[in-house]
């Protein structure tokens, strides 16, 4: 009797995980990071159990297919301005509106991978004059990148998701003269440690393999063969 755990996902229930999960990012049970991680895992999921390790330490039952994000104050953002100065936003912190960041002769860095997003999409705007501005996301996002660069430059360098995925976005309306704003990824900067540790160890005892040990043998046995290798190279000059 097939494992209720190892019944088939089928593309409808990894679409539901991941709603699940994007209305727990914005209720603020998951940084930016934790969603795109387990976004990411949730489409690669092949069985039930791996569906139900993405979720396990969220609130169980049916998620509203649109929630609404949370009402704004008019059209006010929440500003970082680096005038001939620094303004650097890192670590835990709260989006509940739109960014905006303005460098000028200055320097404006923004990392948002830890970021508790209460919407369904950070909008920034990006102003450089002669200035530099920063923005780091996880690899995996949508990063939606438009605007004007005159004498200056504007770049992303973020690992993306597939298309087809219902991924985090983050978008952004960039404005550079003379200036620099470059929006990059994890494989760009020292990454996070990341919580997705935790599920591999719960992945390993599920599947009843440690994958640790088979990598430490791997790699043993690679030794081992190089060894022999090099001692039958020898045994054959000697033989000459």
């Amino acid at each position: 009797m097939t494992d209720p755990g190892e019944v088939r996902a089928s593309d409808a229930e990894r679409e539901a995980v991941v709603e699940q999960l994007r209305v727990a990012s914005v209720e603020g049970r998951l940084t930016l990071a934790e969603l795109t991680d387990r976004t990411e895992a949730a489409y690669t999921a092949t069985t039930h159990a791996e569906l139900a390790l993405l979720t396990q330490d969220l609130p169980a039952g049916a998620t509203p297919a649109h929630m609404p994000a949370p009402a704004r104050e008019g059209k006010k953002r929440r500003w970082f301005v680096g005038v001939m100065g620094e303004s650097k936003r890192r670590g835990t912190w709260r989006i509940d509106k739109e960014l905006g960041a303005v460098a000028v002769m200055g320097e404006v860095l923004l990392d948002l991978r830890e970021a508790e997003v209460r919407t369904d999409m950070v909008d920034i705007l990006a102003v450089s004059v002669m200035g530099d501005i920063k923005i780091i996301v996880p690899d995996g996002v949508n990063v939606d990148l438009e605007g004007v660069a005159i004498m200056g430059e504007k770049k992303v360098k973020v690992l993306e998701a597939p298309s087809g995925m219902n991924v985090p976005v983050v978008r952004i309306k960039a404005y550079a003269v003379m200036g620099e704003i470059k929006v990059i990824g994890d494989s760009q900067v020292k990454p996070l440690q990341r919580g997705f540790a935790a599920w591999r160890e719960h992945w390993e005892r599920l599947h009843g393999e440690d994958w640790r040990e088979i990598g430490r043998q791997v790699r043993v046995d690679g030794r081992e063969l190089r060894k022999q290798l090099r001692d039958q190279h020898r045994n054959l000059r000697r033989g000459f």
